[in-house]
């Protein structure tokens, strides 16, 4: 049995405080001394405890009360306080991750306020956000809507328990599906792709098929000559090149610089460090395997493409 002297000493929490929470009925004593005085046994103490951390949390004392009529032995006492913890934990991490990003990107005010919102969005809001961009991206188009469910499949699912590096991937994220620039790349790409569908009575054309079938077999080609220090205009650039353009071009279609050019500013067309950025993002946020870099490798093949055609 503790006095209320005892369980200032073992908390660190003033007198007043203590005595205060007691006459509001937070922390009845378990018994009196004969002279009166208030004793507190183990739960009270674990009752004590958890009061502090509520009242640190900015929860009001009526909200306190609902909270210890609920409890009542050491172990659910424990049980109640381990999940407000958590809920501390997780309003800190949060904070950790917007302050860490404000570090790194030299944030300012409104923009921090804009990450601490995003930070904590719910999973219905995150959802909202990602449905909206695709809507978005997507309206009006007539594209190849197998190829756009996939893209509309793969949605950001944070853990309840997620890393710093999981929360800041997912501000970044967000940020991104809300820029309206990024939103206009990623429509321009659906309408490139919509362009060919129509010219080619809802078929993909030659380039597509092509990219479809050969394209990590290409990438893996230009990122080996990257490695091995081959410029675009080398004999290794002209060699892929040259089965690229096969590839990409139509039965009975002439192989000229311009074509080659053509094929080139399609590639190129297609591919933006921030549409990639989308995806790596997206692995982080969902756990994925690291999404390595393509970017270096298709400007390398658009590169020679063009030195090919001069």
């Amino acid at each position: 049995m503790f006095t209320i002297g005892e369980l200032s000493r073992r908390t660190g929490l003033p007198v007043k405080t203590i005595r205060f929470y007691s006459d509001e009925g937070l922390l009845p004593p378990t018994g009196r001394t004969r002279a009166g005085y208030r004793l507190y046994d183990v739960n009270a103490l674990a009752r004590l405890e958890l009061v502090r951390t509520l009242r640190e949390l900015g929860i009001g004392l009526a909200e306190i009360d609902a909270v210890l009529a609920e409890a009542g032995s050491l172990p659910v006492i424990a049980a109640k306080h381990v999940e407000v913890l958590d809920e501390q934990i997780r309003l800190l991490t949060l904070r950790r991750a917007v302050l860490r990003a404000v570090t790194k990107r030299k944030s300012e005010f409104d923009e921090v306020k804009l990450m601490n919102k995003l930070a904590a969005m719910s999973d219905e809001e995150r959802q909202r956000l990602l449905d909206d961009f695709w809507d978005e991206v997507t309206e009006g188009l007539d594209v190849d809507s197998e190829f756009y469910a996939r893209m509309r499949g793969c949605k950001p699912d944070l853990p309840a328990d997620p890393t710093p590096e999981q929360l800041e991937a997912w501000i970044e994220f967000a940020e991104l599906v809300r820029d309206p620039g990024f939103r206009k790349l990623i429509r321009g790409m659906g309408e490139r792709q919509a362009e060919i569908l129509r010219d080619n009575d809802g078929s993909m054309d030659a380039l597509s098929k092509a990219q479809a079938e050969h394209w990590a077999d290409w990438t893996g080609q230009a990122r080996k000559a990257l490695d091995e220090g081959h410029a675009p205009d080398s004999a290794a650039g002209r060699k892929l090149a040259d089965e690229i353009t096969r590839a990409g071009t139509a039965d009975g279609e002439a192989d000229t610089p311009a074509l080659r050019r053509s094929l080139a500013d399609r590639i190129a067309d297609g591919t933006d460090r921030r549409a990639e950025r989308y995806w790596q993002l997206l692995g982080i946020i969902n756990g994925w395997p690291p999404i390595p870099t393509m970017v270096p490798a298709v400007e390398w093949i658009v590169a020679a493409l063009r030195a090919s055609a001069q």
